[in-house]
């Protein structure tokens, strides 16, 4: 027994909170047509969209056609075995023909693919593009129904990870000597050296002055005064290390013989990197005040040569007077 065929039909109206505008709009992008014929649908009265379906198919257009807005209906086509069958006095009629939608018995001797939007004969394949065209209409209502799922290429598990895996450093780090955390470069590493140094000398002379007073005092006083020039001055040895990429635990070598002066020569002549590292961004450019007060440890040094130098020489020449 012949299964029973159906057709989809449409009178012009449209599904409930469906804009017209917008209807013609997916319509138009469902069949590949333009508007001019698409707006023929809603002016022709009753229109056959699709006909000779099989029920699944018939379906799959109603609720394809129904989500772009058109309020359309399943009926049984009655005449399909009289227009769809193929004999040998009556060859059945081109797919383009059935996909196309028609409105009552007009028809046109030309067509549009629905595609490539070449203008041809009405004929089974696409002159231009070569598409089978009642297969294609058929997919893209297909499509219509159940979008495809965007699929991720294969990715190895291995690849290097394409997201942020961790915060965005700013472009350069924040400078906070009283910490072991952050990066100084060579130059405000003898700055800061200074700094300290300048700041001891009246620290110590206070702390003499008490001791003049109170041995205890003043010696208390001056241990306090040490033990806060030496914790400043690993804090900022260990960012002089960071600088460099090193860990903070290598300043222990300067209390090593020998291996202790080498190591703190290293740290005053190896330049930092440039870019971040894992112990956070680059410090920032070198102040004015940064550079002349690096430059005082080039006049101590001059100072000290010249006293090491002279105080001898001095020495010899009173004994020699004497």
């Amino acid at each position: 027994m012949t299964q029973a065929r159906f057709k989809i039909v449409f009178n012009g109206e449209l599904m409930p909170d469906a804009s017209l505008d917008a209807t013609k709009d997916n319509l138009a992008r469902l069949f590949k047509s333009d508007l001019t014929r698409i707006n023929s649908l809603f002016s022709n009265g009753t229109v056959d969209i699709k006909r000779d379906l099989s029920e699944n198919e018939a379906d799959q257009y109603l609720r394809a056609l129904q989500s772009a807005g058109a309020k359309v209906r399943k009926e049984q086509d009655f005449a399909a075995s009289l227009s769809l069958v193929e004999t040998g006095d009556h060859p059945a009629p081109s797919p383009a023909q059935s996909a196309a939608p028609t409105a009552g018995t007009s028809s046109t001797t030309d067509m549009t693919c629905p595609k490539c939007g070449h203008q041809q004969p009405k004929a089974l394949e696409c002159s231009a593009c070569g598409i089978v065209i009642e297969k294609f209409i058929a997919r893209q209502a297909m499509l219509a129904e159940n979008p495809p799922e965007v699929v991720s290429p294969a990715v190895s598990p291995y690849a290097t990870p394409k997201a942020t895996v961790a915060e965005v450093l700013p472009e350069f780090g924040e400078l906070k000597p009283f910490t072991t955390d952050g990066r100084i470069g060579r130059l405000r590493y003898l700055a800061w050296s200074m700094v300290m140094m300048l700041a001891c000398i009246p620290l110590f002379g206070v702390a003499a002055g008490f001791f003049l007073v109170s041995e205890i005092l003043g010696g208390l006083l001056i241990a306090v005064v040490g033990i806060a020039v030496l914790v400043v001055g690993v804090m900022i040895g260990v960012q002089r290390l960071h600088d460099i990429g090193w860990t903070g635990w290598l300043l222990l070598l300067t209390l090593v013989p020998v291996i202790g002066g080498v190591f703190s020569l290293l740290m005053f002549v190896i330049p930092g990197s440039t870019a971040a590292n894992r112990f956070g961004p680059p410090p920032p450019p070198n102040s004015t005040a940064v550079k002349v007060l690096a430059l005082l440890w080039l006049a101590v040094i001059v100072l000290g040569i010249g006293a090491a130098i002279a105080v001898p020489a001095f020495m010899g020449y009173a004994d020699a007077g004497l």
